[in-house]
């Protein structure tokens, strides 16, 4: 096999077992969703076609954490190669930086207009269709409109996010723009409960749009109208001429070497370097095979080292004052690693040039993979709702700095620091498969910890989710879930590391894994602190 399991037991019992498949697999955090992909591939459908379908069906199904108004990013491994998309939106054109800055000083607004970049999910869902997809478009629809016209019960994590974000907008949306969100989401005066059934009709219209047109109308047409128009009268940014001039980008994906295995990510402006970067420096490491006090604090300073640097550098790749390439030079990475000590640092940025989202994998019987995450952030995004569409408009702009210094200052036609990362592993030329770990700036810290329980310590795809987590979180402070061991959770204490324990899982990543064998077998596993679902052929 391409990855080794162990089959001796740790000391963190899964609470399932991986699942295997042959023909077709999809891994995502909603079962139903996760269905309407396997539909697809038994109707079919390819990996890709699988991944679109799902990908459309998590907007209606798991609102908390998508919509039609978001980003999206793809990993598509196929004919022996992997390609990346990068369908994320640059800032409107008529932004203007300083009127910003003036109004909110340094603290990008995280709701209404301000945050509000271009939308670039559905560009995606296009343009993956149509240039490796086996089905008409319009059939990768079916499941999401159904389910929007016709309704489903609620999950219950979703129904868990629901509550929380209607408890919050309560407080804090005044503005009358808001009202739409309420008027689409929470029309009974209140958040689902798990198993309530959910309308969502204006959704269900807007999907049939798109499917019709092909994204078209979204961009270019009607639905683009309605954007612009409900812009403009609430004093938003965002324009008919931006929407019309974007498209998605086919990138080269970023990668590095770790201990015989290629780890992939989508370059900047995405954070998945620093999953890569913090590899790189984790690789020093002599004892990684352990699990002791020392290997988690090296990994826990090695992702310290490598986020503050993405944090300082990673934007607009046409806007960074170094290269990927610098920051992910192995040279710089053991530079990077000899500045780890016994005790916890509090990191600063290093000189490389000196020397609320969803998550979801597809597999098929033809060698087809896909590696596939979009987003709303923080939940339900900017909080507006374009009137009658179910539009969700994210909050992507959030992430921008409004420090002119930092390459990531807010500019007109410029994508943010994004955080929200497909990844893929291979082992030479053959692929080991996809996985990922949704929840804002856990993302690499998850991709990281996901490939040091699956190369280091050869946990089968379930245990390496399963495994209990830490999360960075700034400065020496540092998150650990309960079941992490408590020797160890006093040692990193005593080491000068400020540990607080959490118990909202939700907030350490939910992923999802697809691993292939060297017989073509499917390993799938899903993620505790979800709904997940594997649905295998």
């Amino acid at each position: 096999m391409s990855v080794k399991f162990n089959p001796l037991e740790y000391p963190f019992p899964s609470k399932r077992n991986v699942v295997y498949g042959k023909k077709g697999m999809v891994c995502t955090s909603q079962p139903l969703a996760a269905q309407a992909g396997l539909d697809i591939l038994k109707k079919g459908g390819n990996a890709i076609d699988a991944a679109v379908a799902t990908a459309i069906a998590m907007t209606v199904l798991e609102p908390t954490g998508n919509g039609i108004g978001g980003d999206a990013f793809a990993l598509i491994w196929t004919d022996g190669e992997l390609k990346g998309l990068n369908a994320s939106g640059p800032a409107p054109e008529a932004i203007v930086p300083d009127e910003i800055k003036e109004k909110y000083g340094d603290t990008m607004p995280a709701r209404g207009w301000v945050p509000v970049t271009v939308p670039g999910c559905v560009s995606a869902w296009a343009e993956m269709s149509r240039k490796y997809g086996k089905l008409p478009f319009e059939d990768l629809f079916e499941a999401a409109i159904d389910y929007a016209e016709n309704g489903y019960p609620v999950a219950p994590t979703t129904a868990i996010l629901w509550e929380r974000a209607f408890t919050d907008f309560t407080k804090i949306f005044k503005d009358d723009y808001f009202k739409h969100w309420f008027e689409t989401f929470t029309p009974e005066g209140k958040a689902p409960v798990a198993g309530e059934i959910v309308y969502l009709k204006d959704h269900a219209a807007t999907l049939k749009e798109i499917a019709e047109t092909k994204a078209e109308s979204f961009y270019r047409g009607a639905l683009a109208d309605k954007i612009d128009a409900f812009s403009r009268e609430t004093g938003g940014y965002l324009r008919k001429s931006d929407l019309a001039a974007f498209y998605p980008e086919w990138v080269k994906p970023i990668a590095t070497d770790y201990k015989g295995y290629t780890v992939y990510e989508i370059p900047p402006n995405g954070h998945g370097i620093t999953a890569l970067m913090a590899l790189n420096i984790f690789e020093n490491y002599a004892k990684a095979d352990n699990l002791n006090l020392e290997s988690y604090h090296h990994q826990i300073e090695a992702m310290k080292l490598a986020f503050v640097d993405t944090q300082n550098y990673v934007t607009d790749p046409r806007f960074m004052s170094v290269t990927s390439e610098q920051l992910l030079s192995k040279k710089y990475a053991k530079q990077r690693f000899d500045l780890i000590q016994e005790k916890a640092l509090t990191p600063k940025v290093g000189d490389p040039t000196a020397a609320g989202t969803i998550y979801l994998c597809t597999a098929d019987s033809e060698g087809n993979m896909v590696s596939f995450i979009q987003s709303n952030y923080m939940g339900f995004g900017s909080g507006l709702v374009v009137p009658g569409t179910g539009i969700g408009l994210h909050n992507r702009g959030n992430n921008f700095s409004l420090n002119p210094e930092k390459d990531n200052y807010i500019a007109p036609k410029k994508k943010p620091y994004h955080t929200i990362i497909p990844a893929f592993l291979a082992k030479g030329d053959k692929p080991v498969g996809p996985f990922g770990v949704m929840g804002g700036f856990m993302q690499p810290q998850g991709h990281f910890q996901v490939v040091v329980n699956t190369v280091d310590l050869h946990m089968n795809p379930q245990q390496a989710l399963d495994a209990p987590r830490w999360q960075w979180v700034g400065g020496k402070k540092v998150e650990v879930e309960r079941d992490f061991p408590y020797a160890i959770t006093e040692g990193l204490a005593r080491n000068g590391h400020q540990i607080s324990v959490v118990t909202d899982h939700i907030s350490m990543g939910r992923g999802q894994i697809i691993w292939v064998n060297d017989d073509g077998v499917l390993v799938g596993a899903t993620e505790k602190r979800a709904d997940g679902a594997i649905a295998a052929w």
